[in-house]
């Protein structure tokens, strides 16, 4: 069976690159960003003509966003069997700075719109008998953050809570929801965060001695993704160079 996949948050960063390599293993995709130009502009350069790819603007906070967006899927593809909750908001404002209304703006965007994608998706996957729900979390979520901001480590901290919360609800109905914790990726958000020079520092922190490699993530999302993982779920891997050991 070909399977559909939803990755939201995929016109550029790790979601664009975990988009690419779900194309190449096979799946159908639907290519979703906050901006319909930039999820379409991403989305042209990823198909090849055999209209394996959607593109497709989505507010990963509102319900009925994601419910126009599985309507659509539905409507190009059949169906749908994998969601890919990528999109976040990452800022790296120092925690005293952080005012009420910019921390509610992370909170809202990475983990009511994570909350949304499992619930909504969810419910999709259940009535069907089969799912599979991967949440993007994060190194800061479980030891505090480094380079990011308060409010960001706490969203994905509270990803990997919501990640076991629905695998637990959804176990039953034959939909598994994972997570995965990436540390630095060598990707431009990284990059824009810690500056050139402040480089050397992190990597001496990093116990391998390098950032993540990208691909190597978009590699575990397939894996979790196929149908043959059907024995994991509720859990978190970790991708962080050792910086953080269970």
């Amino acid at each position: 069976m070909t399977q559909t996949v939803l990755v939201t948050g995929a016109a550029s960063g790790l979601g664009n690159v975990i988009a690419a390599h779900l194309l190449a293993e096979g799946f159908q995709v639907v290519l979703t960003d906050v901006d319909a130009a930039r999820a379409e502009a991403a989305a042209a350069k990823l198909d090849s003509g055999e209209g394996k790819v959607l593109a497709l603007g989505l507010d990963i906070r509102q319900p009925e966003a994601f419910d126009r967006t599985l309507t659509a899927t539905i409507e190009r593809f059949g169906s749908l069997q994998v969601l890919v909750n990528n999109a976040a908001l990452t800022l790296a404002t120092p925690v005293m700075d952080i005012t009420a209304e910019e921390f509610d703006q992370v909170i809202s965007t990475n983990l009511r719109g994570t909350f949304v994608g499992c619930q909504t998706m969810g419910r999709y996957f259940a009535r069907r008998g089969y799912g599979r729900i991967i949440n993007l979390a994060s190194l800061a979520g479980q030891n505090g953050g480094t380079a990011s901001g308060a409010h960001y480590a706490a969203s994905k901290g509270g990803i990997l809570t919501l990640t076991k919360v629905f695998a637990r609800e959804l176990a039953k109905s034959g939909v598994t929801v994972n997570a995965i914790a990436p540390g630095p990726m060598d990707l431009p958000t990284v990059h824009a965060l810690v500056p050139e020079e402040k480089m050397p520092g992190l990597l001496q922190m990093i116990p391998v001695g390098e950032l993540g490699d990208a691909a190597f993530v978009a590699q575990a999302v397939a894996l979790l993704a196929s149908q043959t993982s059907s024995f994991v779920t509720g859990a978190t891997w970790d991708i962080n160079g050792g910086l953080f050991m269970r």
